[in-house]
């Protein structure tokens, strides 16, 4: 049985000897893993299609729950990414979110569009590469189900509050007592920003523009908001990060 669907390969295991196990975010059927025969060879014709962070289109073979791709075409393949590392390994982290925010036979298309999205806006500088990763990982969050209540204090109501509650996502007050958890600053600057984020057309979802000291309080907020609904942290952001220290 063969089918067609396109999707973005979001991680590659390396299998024998010249072959691949790919980890394909696609549209219509959530994430599949698939096997690349002969991919490593010089001479293969599925090398460029089935690259790290290709978005292809996959004609599969199905045999016994088993999927091995029969032809890959590329449909982007963002090479911008693949001249400057830093852009690189952020661009594997928003990989490595979408793989823990996916699951196999559950489609998810907002998600494979926020991620080809935010690639894109990597490729094209639509904003700074920071503010492109706290978009995405505030919007991921959302789509994974977490999104936080932003419009005001949860304990006295006051629509201007100065911390956030990365473990409940709720707005506090710094003089109200809203639970124990870590409680990061909030200023009306980020606080704009995330309100923004969580409820922008998804077209305009990184058009906004942020100056100043609310750009790392925002970065901040975002990944420790993520991280701490997941419950894990990610070797991606942690290489993306060193490469930003050296």
């Amino acid at each position: 049985m063969f089918l067609k669907t396109d999707g973005l390969v979001v991680r590659q295991v390396n299998y024998k000897d010249n072959d691949q196990i790919l980890t394909v975010l696609t549209k219509e059927h959530g994430l599949m893993t698939l096997k690349a025969r002969g991919v490593r060879s010089r001479s293969s014709w599925l090398k460029g299609a089935c690259q790290l962070l290709a978005y292809s289109e996959f004609t599969i073979f199905e045999n016994r729950g088993f999927h091995t791709i029969d032809e890959a075409n590329a449909i982007q393949m963002f090479p911008e990414l693949r001249t400057d590392i830093e852009l690189l390994s952020l661009a594997s982290y928003f990989a490595q979110v979408a793989e823990v925010l996916s699951q196999e036979d559950m489609p998810n298309p907002e998600l494979l569009s926020l991620t080809l999205n935010a690639l894109y806006a990597l490729c094209r500088r639509i904003c700074a590469p920071e503010l492109v990763k706290a978009a995405f990982e505030l919007r991921a969050a959302c789509l994974g189900g977490y999104t936080p209540e932003l419009s005001g204090c949860a304990v006295c109501g006051n629509p201007e509050p100065d911390r956030f509650d990365v473990r409940g996502g709720i707005l506090c007050c710094a003089s109200c007592s809203a639970g124990e958890g870590l409680r990061l600053p909030v200023s009306p600057g980020s606080l704009a920003a995330m309100r923004y984020l969580v409820s922008c057309d998804a077209k305009r979802l990184f058009s906004f523009r942020l100056e100043g000291r609310a750009v790392k309080e925002l970065c901040d907020l975002t990944e420790t908001y993520l991280q701490t609904q997941l419950e894990r942290g990610f070797y991606t952001l942690d290489f993306y990060k060193s490469l930003l220290m050296s």
